[in-house]
């Protein structure tokens, strides 16, 4: 794939636009204007969730490139400066501070730690911010005015998990959640286990912390020897590490992955270990083939890329459509591509259609609720392939 020279050449391209700035040019906001959108993306390409966020933000590029390709946005083309932040919140925050100097209408990041750090900067800003973190800290509108979250929490993933593995037992279910040691493992964890009490479910719940660089699961699978299912809130490395200990064990445990190792990742790198273990994943994968997924195969297929993405690529792909989709109804209304009209525009132009590819088949924010949708989908890894069991399952 083209994608990470896009990165490069979008990146060119935002040095263009402020050398024309410089001299007295347009700064792209105008809604008459003619010069390329500038939206600023902060990606984990190469630090600890790089597994799936370098496919992430191949999939966002890859949307810009095939918007750019087929007129843009109402003629304009968008201008994505995407950098790598390698998973470290301070350098997060710098090409944050870069792309606010840089006068971009929109920023795109990525997880929990480092969008939970900007929020209350980005509302300062007034900077529509689509994240990969779908922390349910993130929905007070009140706290975090211009976040945006396209698929449902990992809390709401976290009670769709515990619903189903209640209605698939008899009696008392043993539930372990292994997490990743950080914000986004912890995000869903209290949450899950508000959710059994107050749901009366018959399950006994625990959680426990992947200590960081964690190569081999015998001593966590020993504390959880009694647990019949082992929710993992992480990427797929160490789900996939996970499923190959349990298979080493002759173990029948089964794992139940939530949104960031329900990937493709997981059966290619755990093989036949991945057997049997099941995801909560609200954004389908291209196994499904769902018709919200044809425009990305065409794209992959003329591009020369691989059919067989993984979902976080996706995912990328359709994060990157809602905000164009928020800029595009923006310019319709005759507005300047301000933060506070483009956060107006994608609290009220409606249903998003998806293809049937996120949630329930549709992204829908208010200014009550930026909130996108509550609908994940239930699969099973089955003779290595992602079979769905269930698709638009709420909480």
């Amino acid at each position: 794939m083209n994608n990470r020279r896009n990165v490069r050449m979008f990146g060119a391209l935002t040095a263009a636009a402020l050398l024309f700035t410089a001299c007295g040019g347009d700064d792209g906001t105008a809604a008459d204007s003619d010069e390329p959108i500038r939206i600023g993306g902060i990606m984990d390409q190469s630090g600890a969730t790089g597994d799936v966020g370098a496919p992430y933000s191949e999939g966002m590029v890859a949307y810009v490139d095939h918007l750019n390709e087929n007129g843009g946005i109402n003629g304009r083309t968008i201008d994505a400066d995407v950098n790598d932040y390698a998973y470290e919140i301070p350098q997060a925050e710098d090409l944050y501070r870069r792309y606010v100097n840089d006068e971009v209408v929109a920023v795109m990041g990525w997880g929990t730690g480092d969008t939970e750090a900007l929020r209350t900067r980005v509302a300062n800003d007034e900077l529509p911010f689509i994240s990969g973190s779908f922390s349910e800290e993130l929905t007070d509108v009140e706290e975090s005015p211009y976040n945006f979250l396209i698929a449902p929490t990992y809390s709401d993933q976290i009670r769709v998990a515990l619903n189903h593995i209640d209605q698939e037992t008899d009696g008392e279910a043993r539930v372990a959640v292994l997490h990743n040691d950080s914000p986004f493992g912890t995000s869903p964890v209290g949450d899950g286990s508000d959710w059994v009490e107050e749901q009366g479910l018959e399950i006994d719940y625990s959680s426990h912390p992947i200590p960081s660089g964690t190569t081999n699961f015998t001593g966590l699978l020993n504390q959880v020897s009694d647990a019949e299912y082992i929710i993992v809130q992480d990427v797929a490395a160490p789900a996939s590490q996970l499923a190959r200990d349990i298979e080493s064990q002759g173990s029948d445990q089964t794992i139940v992955c939530l949104n960031w190792c329900s990937s493709e990742l997981l059966v290619t790198s755990a093989g036949e270990a991945a057997e049997g273990h099941m995801m909560i994943q609200p954004v389908a994968p291209l196994s499904a083939e769902k018709p919200g997924h044809a425009e990305i195969v065409d794209y992959l297929e003329e591009s020369g890329g691989d059919p067989d993405e993984v979902v976080s690529y996706v995912q990328g792909w359709y994060a990157m459509h809602i905000m164009a989709e928020g800029i595009r109804h923006t310019l319709d209304q005759d507005q300047d591509l301000t933060g506070a009209n483009i956060r107006e525009s994608l609290e009220t132009l409606g249903p998003i259609d998806t293809g049937e590819v996120i949630g329930d088949g549709t992204v829908e924010f208010s200014p009550d609720s930026h909130r996108g949708t509550v609908f994940s989908g239930i699969y099973v890894v089955e003779d290595g392939e992602i079979v769905e069991v269930e698709a638009g399952v709420e909480p």
